[in-house]
């Protein structure tokens, strides 16, 4: 959920790449994640408030909650997160984690996620990278639209594709038993 919250503010700030890396380190006893775009980016006066709950831009609510939850999840797990931003140049959000920590909730259905927010905006180009110690597994809907030529990447018999394929690489690293 905190990705794709992260992301949803991405969308918002009218990017048309989102970059999503997990790294997940065992050696080192440490998860990262980044969620990188190329959307507005953030005014630098306004960046070290947006980790605050209670400040938001939107006018639809009063509370900005993504950020600040996603810093309570880190530091529950002797982490932390950094919100790294340049106006009008796109914002990267990064999280880390203490990977072996009680606390730290799993990943969740990454395949489902992927395809939620490929699905939803098919207009835009989104890249998972997952790294597991050694070995690494990329997904990139860029390459994909490329193959694909002239099928739309939301086409009903695509999108069972992307799932088998992200499913398939998280298989391969480990990460889905």
């Amino acid at each position: 959920m905190h990705i794709l919250d992260i992301v949803e503010n991405a969308i918002a700030s009218k990017a048309s790449q989102v970059a999503i890396r997990i790294t997940e380190d065992p050696e080192k006893d440490q998860m990262t994640l980044e969620i990188e775009d190329d959307g507005a980016g953030i005014p630098a006066h306004l960046v070290e408030k947006v980790l605050d709950p209670f400040f938001t831009t939107r006018t639809t609510r009063r509370v900005g909650l993504g950020l600040s939850l996603l810093q309570q999840a880190a530091r529950a797990c002797e982490g932390d997160l950094q919100v790294k931003s340049e106006y009008g140049k796109g914002t990267l959000v990064r999280a880390e984690f203490r990977y072996t920590h009680i606390d730290r909730k799993p990943l969740g259905d990454m395949a489902s996620t992927l395809v939620t927010l490929i699905l939803g905006n098919p207009s835009m180009d989104f890249q998972y990278m997952h790294r597991k110690g050694d070995k690494a597994f990329c997904f990139d809907t860029v390459e994909l639209k490329g193959e694909l030529e002239d099928v739309p990447i939301d086409h009903p018999k695509v999108v069972p594709f992307i799932r088998d394929e992200i499913k398939k690489g998280l298989e391969e690293l480990g990460c889905i038993v």
